[in-house]
């Protein structure tokens, strides 16, 4: 951090109408949006308070901006030839994790404390506006807890140091570290979604299997262990595969670090199996089952980060219109640059509040409650991540040509924004699972009806927006219509849930642009909007 301010006096001009740096910000006490929905959801505030001023300094958001520009590296052998299989990541990315892991984003849903799963989204929603990168290690520790459950002995094993809030990267086995990360090898070459279609092979041996086989994508290849897919005698079976073994490193060979769009931070890797000593996770025959426990809370992770980037764009955004002067009128007082900044803002709020909402459930016991953490969370995914590219676009459009430069954070948001609807299920994907879902489980559809039918009388235009939805929808669609279906369902809930927890203004506003009166297919492209209150969500301009 810089203790004497830059220069503005240069020898050929004066810099001004640029914003100054921001230094420190505080990521909880300026986001008055996240204060009232997590607060609804029954978060810990005091814990989140903690976390957004520790992640929003300069020093760490400077973390994150040189993780990304210095990116992962593959080591494949030492210097004598000795194969290593390694990935070395920048200092950036490990003060990162360290302080993620430290805060308990991975821990805090397993403590036992009120309200886990959703102080654990907010931390999601947090981190992602700083480094998404390092979400994804930290994402899947968390989510592999309840499907280590499967095995008492594993569950005793991991599951503490999964849990320890210790961060230790050294390439040494579980039971040397204080605490551990778990990734995931699922995807193959000739399967993509169809993970039934796996190749890779688990022969029993004693009390272990030794498993063969090509994974296209293995998300964070330098975690301590790997859930993983592979056919055993019975089936499709699911194992856990510890990276390091005792005194030996176990048969996981690097072929390569794929070169990603964006997520940069972040290794991901095609990986080989040639003998790795795994465990068996469940029953043999039962690994979609099993796993699917672990990519059902990566789901919520996926739901609530587009939140979080579409919420660090118009962040930046925002300040941008405060600090920047156009024929002698403030941006932000231009009453054509407060139509698009609210517009989109209702989209961030909106994908807040439901995926908080969604979280919320996660924390529930009740059958009714885990119905509804099913496809609450598939609805959340689905429309948040559909918007959140254009509405960090339009942010990056809002700064002109400022926000296509690498020197301030809209391209590496930009970059990331399609990431979290193709990660655990695109968007395909997850309107037909939102069909089977509603299909196979009554009780989630009776919750949601619920739901919606809890605020019906409240305001005419939902009203009629619901029942609109009834006649064109009055029973499940055929597949090709499913998006369309998920994407009216999805907006009524989260209508329904901004009606209430959000001002008011927030929720009329979201009503009448998404639900009610004509518009546009653009940002801004609407009728008369009360900017003011939508506009003091992002904050007051003084940061």
């Amino acid at each position: 951090m810089q203790d004497s301010p830059p220069k503005d006096m240069l020898g050929t001009h004066e810099v001004t109408n640029q914003p100054a740096s921001r230094g420190d910000l505080d990521l909880w006490a300026d986001d008055s949006g996240l204060q009232t929905h997590a607060t609804a959801a029954g978060a810990d505030p005091e814990t989140l308070a903690a976390y957004g001023a520790r992640i929003g300094t300069e020093t760490l958001r400077s973390a994150g901006r040189a993780a990304n520009r210095h990116p992962p590296e593959l080591v494949l052998f030492d210097a004598g030839g000795r194969r290593l299989d390694e990935v070395r990541f920048h200092p950036a990315y490990h003060d990162l994790m360290r302080v993620g892991i430290g805060a308990g984003y991975a821990a805090i849903p397993w403590e036992g404390a009120k309200g886990g799963h959703v102080t654990h989204a907010a931390m999601v929603y947090l981190t992602s506006q700083v480094e998404p990168g390092v979400c994804c290690p930290m994402t899947m520790t968390y989510a592999a807890v309840p499907a280590l459950r499967s095995d008492k002995a594993l569950f005793a094993d991991w599951v503490p140091k999964l849990t320890a809030r210790a961060y230790d990267p050294g390439a040494k086995p579980l039971a040397r570290k204080p605490g551990a990360t778990l990734g995931m090898a699922m995807t193959e070459k000739q399967g993509g979604s169809d993970i039934r279609a796996n190749a890779t092979t688990a022969t029993p041996e004693g009390a272990y299997y030794r498993l063969f086989g090509h994974k296209w994508f293995c998300s964070a290849p330098m975690s301590d262990g790997f859930l993983t897919l592979a056919q055993a005698p019975e089936g499709l079976t699911c194992f856990l595969v510890p990276r390091w073994l005792e005194g030996a490193r176990n048969e996981i060979q690097i072929q390569r670090l794929k070169d990603k769009l964006g997520n940069r931070a972040n290794a991901s890797a095609e990986i080989e199996y040639h003998g790795a000593i795994a465990y068996r996770l469940g029953d043999e025959g039962a690994g979609l089952r099993t796993i699917l426990e672990m990519v059902h809370h990566t789901r919520l992770d996926t739901a609530i980060a587009p939140a979080g980037l579409m919420r660090a764009a118009l962040d930046h955004a925002r300040h941008w219109a405060h600090h920047r002067s156009v024929f002698q009128r403030q941006l932000i007082d231009q009453p054509l640059m407060r139509a698009v900044l609210a517009d989109l803002a209702l989209d961030w709020e909106g994908t807040l509040a439901l995926g908080l909402h969604v979280a919320r459930a996660f924390d529930g016991r009740s059958p009714a409650e885990r119905a509804f953490a099913r496809l609450g969370v598939a609805l959340a995914k689905f429309l948040g991540n559909k918007l959140c590219p254009g509405v960090v676009y339009e942010a990056m459009e809002a700064m002109g040509g400022m926000g296509y430069v690498e020197d301030t954070p809209l391209p590496l948001l930009y970059r990331e924004a399609p990431l979290n609807s193709i990660w655990e299920g695109s968007g395909n994907v997850i309107c037909l699972d939102i069909l089977r879902t509603l299909r196979k489980e009554p009780l989630a559809g009776e919750v949601l009806t619920a739901e919606l039918a809890s605020v019906a009388g409240q305001d005419r235009r939902f009203d009629a927006a619901l029942k609109a939805h009834m006649q064109t929808f009055p029973k499940l669609p055929e597949e090709a219509q499913a998006r369309w279906y998920s994407e009216s369902l999805a907006t009524l809930l989260t209508a329904s849930v901004l009606m209430r927890h959000a001002p008011d203004a927030v929720a009329q506003g979201y009503i009448s642009t998404r639900l009610s009166d004509p518009r546009g297919r653009v940002a801004g492209a609407i009728g008369t909007l009360d900017t003011g209150p939508i506009l003091a969500r992002l904050g007051d301009g003084d940061t």
